[in-house]
């Protein structure tokens, strides 16, 4: 890994549809100059976690890091709107590395895909019909069958979103871990998922894909008709996000431990 140009001369702004981060965009552009996002030492994203996703995406293999500034709803991956002494916090802002997760599918056809994610790669039923799922890990089958609703892989980053929703753990964000949750589990009941090490090979087979079809998604990226999976960290891919101090995503992640 490599450490970022901490030089901010050259800014990139980037905006979602939002009116609010449009007109945002706008000024800090006028106020602070705008480049092309390939040629600058920072992109400023300017929205909600949706953009910064996208950002992260569009972005994958530029190291260019991201300081996102939050003009949207949730807003858990931005910093706090603020138009003055931008570059004053960007170079005190600190950054969070994180490596995406690979995803390869086969459809029922016998075609094969790959997707990259930030957050997590999901598993879900298409039909009225539960899913039967077969899980790996390294080579190892861990679990027969599976009767849910679906399955994800989460990242620490991602650990937060759906997983968390789906009562999957959080996980901080430097651990060399992914979550496995299941959603909602039918058969084994009590079945909770699974902590794994970062360099865990995953697999899981749709079974019976014919009666009960699944498709799988790699954050905005979505196969039908799957019948199995293979999920890994990527860690040739190094994503630089931005912070203001005290503000940083592992900072977050303990956090939101702590809410009720």
């Amino acid at each position: 890994m490599t450490e970022p140009n901490r030089t901010f001369g050259k800014l990139a702004f980037v905006a979602s549809t939002a009116p609010e981060a449009v007109a945002a965009r706008t000024r800090l552009a006028e106020r602070y100059g705008n480049v092309a996002p390939e040629t600058a030492d920072a992109i400023i994203a300017l929205g909600g976690d949706g953009l910064m996703l996208q950002t992260l995406h569009s972005h994958m293999h530029s190291k260019v890091p991201i300081y996102g500034i939050n003009r949207g709803s949730v807003g858990f991956l931005m910093n706090e709107y603020g138009e003055d002494d931008l570059l004053a916090r960007l170079s005190q802002a600190e950054i969070n590395v994180i490596h995406p997760l690979r995803m390869r599918v086969k459809d029922r056809d016998g075609t094969s895909f790959e997707a990259l994610a930030i957050n997590e790669v999901s598993l879900f039923r298409q039909s009225y019909q539960a899913a039967k799922l077969r899980i790996s890990i390294d080579g190892k089958v861990r679990m027969d069958e599976l009767i849910c609703d679906g399955a994800l892989v989460a990242t620490p980053a991602g650990s937060t979103a759906y997983n968390l929703s789906a009562h999957g753990p959080i996980l901080p964000i430097a651990a060399p871990l992914l979550a496995l949750t299941p959603i909602s589990p039918f058969r084994p009941r009590r079945w909770r998922g699974a902590v794994l090490s970062n360099r865990a090979h995953i697999r899981i087979e749709v079974l019976e894909h014919d009666k009960r079809p699944v498709n799988a998604v790699a954050d905005h990226s979505e196969y039908r008709f799957i019948t199995g999976v293979e999920v890994e960290e990527d860690q040739s891919i190094d994503l630089f996000m931005m912070f203001d101090q005290g503000r940083a995503l592992d900072e977050r992640v303990l956090a939101e431990q702590f809410r009720y």
